[in-house]
């Protein structure tokens, strides 16, 4: 069927991409059930070479494994963004796995290596911890010989050592992905069907209740159930014109406000808090926002309610978060201590189709609450994205924790990260410490260079994540903490765990959401870009000839975006308008396979001058500021290496008026006098034995 419609459908047209013509078929099967001849399908795989080929759409959804080897731009026939399938099991299957004999090692079957270790990622991340899973797939290098395999519904690649085979059967699409086709295609009603309810039921994800009443569609008269099945949440509701016209006894315990000052009142005028206007104007679902009511933090969803296709209003639910009084502190002290997102998507520079599309799948990813792992080489951007994701997420308004696992040693990384109690060890401060996992309570961890933590952290790590709770270090009780985490590694992670130098269970539960992204050999058109905005950034102002920059746009940058900015930092140094090809930096001449670098002639000798005409030719150079000439030669005689600054900031405190552009005058006129030598970097300006002999006449 890949590649033909459904002559059935008449309605919105969706493009179904994924690797195989099985999947294809089943993710239209099911879209089929649910939405009818309210949709018109295409299916495209990459098995049959159809995905190249791809027609135009109003809605695309695209498996992760169709553009994994390039970019989802190059794949999709206009700029229409992709829904990403999100697939799951289902609880018989759930069951099925937890029975399985604890310490039981399997081999989880899939297509390809890709596909297997995210099925691998969902069987963790859904607590499955009785059984040790190896990845096979067909062509893997040396496979493991083990006779229980569990496979979604591949079983014809099952090996044929493999004497016991559970099947599950395919992954379906997650109820998250069939509401975003619904949303895109304009088939809310889709939600609101007793047969999508069952399916949302059977399916096996983490938080049903909650969240999974958020992701309804339901009419303003059929809160009342909304209201009994969430009675830790308070609820407001509010209609089309913006005003509130419900409020349970839940949510005027959290605002601490009665009913009677918030029902028939404005929505922007009792509740500034809520983005009313933002819900509205767009009816779009605002998720997981934190705001501080009354000192305590509480997370609301503002959910536009929908009747077929017509905004009829809008409902609020709050909660609180579970935190006790020292969490909350260490809350604000973390913020106080900068512990918050720096950066945002719009920090990250490149228009390049790898970049976007790694920006584009990060975005999606910052919606969620799942473990993210960033692979990718040094200096390519890791803990800018990471920094992004949090912005972007729910959790923005928490902290934003980033902390480098390679850079601080075993003994001391495990007290920073899970804290101490008062007297745990020796030089243990007074009253103890808390911990990065308190610090960023309610936010984001961000953990670089994770392949450097030892394996005893490892296992506390991962302790951390399955239970959400931590015991300080020297501590008895337990502290419950929800964080996100995301971790970064600019190594082969994959490879280490098959070694054994990083535990597998602990690899899983980070690699839930994977993100590569991109080297700058491959983000070809962002070169220039970057170096400009480098540039721009160092207040430089020289131009490159086309032959330099396309000596930089083929350079191999194995440093990244770090070793570009070296190169411009180098060439703003040389204090050149124009940068010949021959100015750049001997690494990439080298690189480019230009072997010959031009020498500059040696200066002509210059005849040997007395005391008395350096003296000379000194105070004409000076005039009348020759005070300041004489007071930055024994600046520098007292103080070798000092830069302009310095000299000016010295100049002040003496009463005298020197700006560092006055300085700087004066100081490449005494090096043309060979009084001193100007350099840049740590040493600065140096006086010669020439300066320090005229000097002392001067005084």
């Amino acid at each position: 069927m890949d590649a033909r419609k459904d002559a059935r459908a008449g309605g919105k047209k969706l493009a179904i991409a994924t690797w195989d013509t099985r999947s294809v078929n089943l993710y239209a099967r099911q879209i089929r059930d649910f939405f009818g001849d309210a949709v018109e399908i295409a299916t495209y795989s990459v098995q049959s070479g159809t995905v190249d080929r791809i027609a135009p759409a109003d809605v695309y959804l695209v498996s992760t494994c169709v553009f994994r080897d390039r970019d989802l731009s190059q794949i999709l026939p206009d700029k229409s963004e992709a829904v990403i399938t999100e697939v799951h099991i289902t609880n018989k299957s759930l069951t099925r796995l937890l029975a399985v004999p604890r310490n039981t090692k399997a081999l989880v079957v899939n297509i390809n290596q890709d596909m297997a270790t995210e099925t691998i990622a969902l069987f963790t991340q859904l607590g499955v911890t009785n059984i040790q899973f190896e990845p096979y797939y067909p062509g893997i290098p040396n496979p493991p010989h083990i006779p229980f395999a569990i496979t979604t519904g591949e079983r014809r690649h099952c090996p044929p050592w493999a004497e016991e085979v559970l099947d599950l059967g395919p992954r379906l699409l997650s109820g998250n992905t069939l509401i975003e086709l619904a949303n895109r295609l304009n088939c809310i009603q889709v939600l609101e069907k007793p047969q999508f309810h069952a399916y949302l039921a059977s399916l096996a994800e983490r938080s049903f209740s909650i969240e999974r009443l958020l992701n309804r569609n339901v009419q303003l008269a059929g809160l009342t159930d909304l209201f009994q099945q969430s009675l830790d949440s308070g609820i407001i509701g509010i209609d089309g014109e913006g005003t509130v016209f419900t409020c349970s006894p839940k949510a005027e315990e959290i605002l601490g406000m009665p009913e009677e000052n918030l029902v028939g009142r404005s929505a922007w005028e009792v509740l500034r808090f809520l983005p009313v206007a933002e819900c509205l104007s767009r009816g779009m679902i605002i998720r997981d926002r934190t705001v501080e009511i009354q000192g305590t933090p509480v997370v609301y969803t503002l959910q536009p309610v929908l009747r077929n296709g017509a905004l009829m209003g809008a409902f609020c639910v709050l909660q609180r978060r579970q935190e006790d009084r020292r969490l909350q502190r260490n809350r604000r002290q973390a913020a106080g201590k900068g512990h918050v997102a720096k950066y945002t998507f719009d920090s990250i520079i490149g228009v390049s189709a790898p970049m976007v599309a790694a920006k584009n799948l990060a975005r999606k990813m910052a919606a969620g609450g799942a473990a993210i792992l960033i692979t990718g080489e040094s200096g390519t951007g890791k803990e800018l994205f990471a920094n992004a994701i949090h912005a972007a997420s729910g959790r923005r308004d928490a902290p934003f924790v980033a902390i480098n696992c390679a850079a601080i040693p075993d003994s001391l990384l495990e007290s920073q990260l899970f804290g101490y109690e008062e007297g745990a060890f020796t030089g243990a401060k007074k009253g103890g410490s808390a911990g990065f996992f308190e610090a960023a309570n309610s936010g984001t961890l961000f953990l670089d260079e994770i392949e450097a933590m030892s394996p005893m952290l490892q296992v506390k790590l991962l302790r951390v994540l399955q239970e959400k709770e931590i015991v300080r270090l020297g501590g008895v009780d337990v502290i419950h903490v929800d964080v996100r985490i995301i971790a970064a590694t600019n190594t082969d992670l994959d490879a280490i765990v098959r070694q054994g130098g990083f535990r597998k269970d602990l690899y899983y539960r980070l690699c839930v959401l994977p993100l590569r992204l991109p080297p700058l050999r491959e983000r070809h058109g962002d070169v220039e870009l970057l170096f400009q905005r480098i540039r721009d950034g160092l207040g430089a102002s020289f131009t490159l000839t086309p032959q330099a920059m396309d000596l930089l746009i083929r350079h191999r940058w194995d440093g990244n975006v770090r070793e570009l900015r070296n190169c411009v930092e180098y060439l703003a140094y040389l204090e050149k308008p124009v940068i010949e090809p021959e100015d750049l930096p001997p690494t990439i001449l080298e690189g480019a396979g230009v072997r010959t670098i031009p020498v500059p002639a040696a200066p002509e000798p210059q005849p040997v001058r007395s005391p008395e005409e350096v003296l000379q030719q000194l105070r004409e150079t000076a005039g009348r500021d020759l005070p300041l000439y004489a007071f930055t030669l024994r600046q520098l005689a007292e103080t070798p290496g000092m830069g302009r600054k310095a000299i000016a900031d010295a100049a002040a405190s003496a009463g005298l008026r020197l700006s560092e552009q006055s300085a700087r005058t004066i100081l490449g006129r005494l090096e043309q006098l060979e009084l001193v030598s100007v350099r840049r970097g740590r040493n600065g300006c140096q006086i010669t034995q020439l300066g320090i002999t005229t000097s002392t006449r001067l005084q």
